[in-house]
Order: C-alpha cells, then sequence, then structure tokens
C-alpha cells in the first residue's frame, strides 16, 4: 500500500544548475520526472519501483521507455538510484542515504512557512581559506539553492527558522567548521523591503512564479469547472500525469524562495498566487493520481494495495 503520495524531493538533487533562477525552463527534464515519481511513489514501495511500472507511469507523461531507462542510467551513476530484484523482476530503488534529503524536501514542500516581519533573521557568514576555493564554491552553491540571499560576498542572511535545515545541510556536506549562525534583527534606518530586494534576486523569482501561473492556472480551472469530477481509472490517469508535472514544476520555488515576509515584498507578488494553486491542485490531484499509481503497482508486479 502507498502510505503516503505526498513526499517529494529536496531541489540538491535535481540535474540543475544551483543557479536555478537564470533561466526558466517550460519543460521539466525526464530526470526530474523521475526524481518526483520516486520521491512520491517509490518510498512508500520498499524504497523501489520495477523497470516496468516507472517506464508506465512515465508514458503518460510523454517519455519514451528509451528516455525513461537513459535517465535511469544516469541517475544510477550519480548515486541516486541503485539496481535491485523486487519479487524476481528488476527495479530501481532509491539510495537509502537520501531519506533524510527527502524528509528535508517535504517539509519545504508541504509544511512551508512564511516569515513575518517580527521574525528574526539567521545571517550565516563564512571564511574559507584560498586553498580550497571548490570548498568556497560549494557554500555559495548550497545557501542559494537554500533560498538565503547575498548581503555581502561572505554574509548570507534568511528567514531565522531555516536555521535547523540549512545546519542540517552544511553538517551533512561537512562545511559547518567554515561557518558561523546568528539570530539577528535588522537596526538600520533604511526601509527593510528595499533591502530585500537588494539581498534577494526578487524579479527572477517572480518571473519563475509568473512562469509556474501561465502554465497551471489553466490545469487548476479545467479540473475546477466540472461540477461533479470525473471518477475512475482514466480520470486517474490525468490526473497523474497533471500531478507529476505540477510537483516536478514546483519544488524547486519553496527553497528558492525561502518564505520571505509578506510585507518586504513587492505588491502583487505572484508567489502568492502560485502558492495558492500549488495547494488546490495538490488538493484536487494527489488522492485520483495515488489511486492511479496503486493500479499500476498492483498490475505491474508492484507490491499494490494492502
Amino acid at each position: 500500500m502507498l502510505e503516503n503520495p505526498a513526499q517529494p524531493l529536496d531541489a540538491e538533487l535535481d540535474p540543475s544548475p544551483a543557479d536555478q533562477t537564470a533561466v526558466p525552463r517550460q519543460t521539466p527534464r525526464h530526470q526530474q520526472l523521475i526524481v518526483t515519481v520516486y520521491g512520491l511513489y517509490g518510498r512508500a514501495n520498499g524504497g523501489a519501483l520495477p523497470v516496468s511500472v516507472l517506464i508506465s507511469m512515465l508514458d503518460h507523461l510523454g517519455v519514451e521507455s528509451s528516455g525513461v531507462r537513459s535517465s535511469v542510467s544516469r541517475l544510477k551513476r550519480r548515486g541516486v538510484l541503485e539496481s535491485v530484484k523486487q519479487g524476481g523482476v528488476a527495479a530501481y530503488r532509491l539510495a537509502p542515504n537520501l531519506e533524510d534529503v527527502f524528509q528535508e524536501g517535504d517539509r519545504r514542500i508541504f509544511s512551508p512557512r512564511r516569515a513575518t516581519a517580527a521574525d528574526r533573521w539567521l545571517l550565516i557568514a563564512f571564511s574559507v581559506p584560498e586553498s580550497q576555493r571548490h570548498l568556497r564554491h560549494q557554500l555559495r552553491s548550497m545557501l542559494t539553492r537554500m533560498g538565503f540571499g547575498s548581503v555581502t560576498p561572505g554574509l548570507w542572511i534568511a528567514p531565522g527558522n531555516t536555521y535547523d535545515e540549512i545546519r542540517h545541510q552544511l553538517e551533512r556536506a561537512g562545511l559547518t567548521a567554515y561557518a558561523e549562525f546568528f539570530k539577528a534583527e535588522h537596526l538600520t534606518a533604511d526601509d527593510v523591503k528595499d533591502k530585500v530586494s537588494q539581498w534577494w534576486d526578487l524579479p527572477a523569482l517572480e518571473a519563475l512564479y509568473a512562469e509556474f501561473i501561465e502554465r497551471f492556472a489553466p490545469v487548476l480551472a479545467r479540473w475546477e469547472s466540472a461540477a461533479a469530477p470525473a471518477a475512475g481509472p482514466e480520470a486517474d490517469r490525468a490526473a497523474f500525469a497533471d500531478y507529476i508535472q505540477l510537483l516536478t514544476q514546483w519544488r524547486r520555488l519553496p527553497y528558492l524562495d525561502p518564505g520571505l515576509p509578506e510585507e518586504f515584498l513587492p505588491a502583487g507578488w505572484h508567489g502568492l498566487t502560485a502558492e495558492r494553486i500549488f495547494a488546490e491542485l495538490h488538493r484536487l490531484l494527489n488522492g485520483p493520481a495515488h489511486q492511479h499509481a496503486e493500479r499500476l503497482l498492483a498490475a505491474q508486479g508492484g507490491s499494490g494495495p494492502a
């Protein structure tokens, strides 16, 4: 039985550059779709999905079997997936050491918290010897990926509630020795809203939110238009296809936007509309998509419903 289908993956496993705000993409890569599928359904199925099931799932998203196998091979080389036998058939499972990465992704995506103007800031100062410049780049990439803004080249900022998560990330990467953590208040006379627009690239983030809205506002309208939404295998299959696309495009955004206070954001901030669209589509599609995945697992050698 799939216990909980709401299980996507941390942005750090995406085969994307660290600066994900630079070039918005309408079409997710096959590897990103596979990561989403495993985050949603592989973990609750003993961590593994038969190859036949994975091919069927991605077929609903327009990915040919050759593309699935090629992308799985790349993910295996990167240490994200490993091959196993499940019931005598070929399968792939997520690397066990990635479970905490998934759990952090769950919290970011499904339990988001937007800070308020009264909350304190988290500051991270780091210093890396010149002989270890590669670690400096690794630190900057990780902080960018976790949604931190840059006050100065060696001083980074985010809402204070992000401390536990980033501390864990740096510990896992062996980088805590180079970082100092502070909780702070902004005390200068300058308008914090103006400072936030300097510390974060808000136009780039706004463009990603606008892209998400353009893609999924019509999807939400389509699912909401029926007074009595259709039920059954075909409807569940359609929900599955939309849900995987939704999660794949959404899951990087709660990392790039660390939950900045609404008071410090530009008027008409697209992120608030995008959050509402995501929440509504998650509510509408999560259950039917789960049913479709269970049917595929039951029919093609997975564990299926309990």
